[in-house]
């Protein structure tokens, strides 16, 4: 049997860094773009480095990316690359929809030019919903995109389902809902809270600065949603999943969780601060995962409290050395 070849863009984010660890135990020969950068930022594949192969190019480049897909001819594409902050894509709003809508475009371009049976999956996000229209939302909610980040991701959604149904190409998005790990930026809400808690308990800060409190999200397992990526490609037929825990909880629960692992009340070092909420506030998401759960056989393994716990042990540790 010949080994499947894969790239993925994004590899060295959190999801793409999971993704490849799955796909390594699964036997494929992994490939992952990187941007030319002055800064590498390798650490979350740090521990995996010497067994993929890294190859320059960007989704803002047509050239590069018709290059790659024709040099590697891989049998499966991830597009998991983006300007994937929802504050910044407020402050560089055109930037975002280069990267996180048009390189959708040109990755399918590419496989369309050069092999049209390769399979594509698109991270499509939660953010879509943004200001729901249903609770919990599922395959068919329509989308109501609060940030430019939102909105990127939604032409990115439907520009993969129309070179699906115009060029019968193999490409699905999974819908995914927040999803976080000890590899989260430390932009992120969740990191941002459990380094604080680390760095609190261990003295080196003395307050956390946060906007939103009663903001709910539904948070998943990175590790646990990057399997629900790669059997969406394994089906017989293209589809888009949602891809949830179906629980919610506030920003002001996370805090809760976070600094009773450590023994503090998150009141006396929590500070509400105006400059951290958003323009236009996503109050609720959450999930409806059914479809991925009946069809893809998938289901979460780690559940919120377990997640939070996991990553405040990681920073406390990470700070330690």
């Amino acid at each position: 049997m010949n080994q499947k070849i894969v790239l993925i863009t994004g590899i060295t984010g959190q999801d793409g860094s999971y993704l490849a660890d799955f796909l390594l135990e699964k036997g494929y020969k992994v490939y992952g773009l990187v941007r030319r950068s002055s800064v590498e930022k390798f650490d979350n594949i740090m521990h995996c480095k010497d067994k993929i192969e890294l190859i320059q190019g960007d989704l803002t480049d047509q050239n590069s990316l018709n290059f790659i897909i024709k040099e590697i001819n891989p049998d499966e594409v991830y597009n998991l690359g983006a300007q994937s902050f929802v504050p910044t894509s407020w402050n560089q709003p055109l930037l975002t929809a280069d990267v996180t809508a048009l390189g959708v475009t040109r990755l399918l371009e590419a496989i369309r030019l050069n092999n049209p049976k390769i399979k594509f999956y698109q991270a499509s996000s939660s953010e879509m919903f943004g200001k729901v229209r249903e609770t919990p939302q599922n395959e068919k909610t329509p989308f109501y995109p609060r940030s430019p980040y939102g909105v990127a991701k939604v032409y990115g959604h439907f520009i993969t389902v129309n070179y699906r149904e115009s060029y019968g190409i193999f490409a699905c998005s999974g819908i995914l809902f927040n999803h976080e790990s000890p590899r989260r930026g430390l932009e992120f809400v969740t990191r941002k809270v459990t380094n604080a808690v680390a760095r609190i308990k261990l003295g080196l800060q003395q307050e956390l600065r946060m906007g939103n409190l009663d903001a709910k999200r539904d948070w998943g397992f990175a590790g646990d949603y990057v399997e629900a990526m790669w059997l969406m490609l394994q089906q017989e037929q293209a589809e888009d999943y949602v891809i949830a825990t179906g629980e919610t909880h506030s920003i002001r629960e996370l805090l809760e969780i976070a600094f009773n692992h450590v023994g503090l009340n998150y009141k006396e070092y929590v500070v509400v601060d105006p400059k951290f909420i958003r323009p236009a506030e996503v109050d609720l998401l959450c999930g409806d995962a059914t479809k991925a759960k009946k069809v893809l056989g998938w289901k979460q393994k780690i559940n919120f409290e377990q997640l939070i716990k996991m990553m405040v042990d990681h920073d406390i540790a990470l700070l330690r050395k």
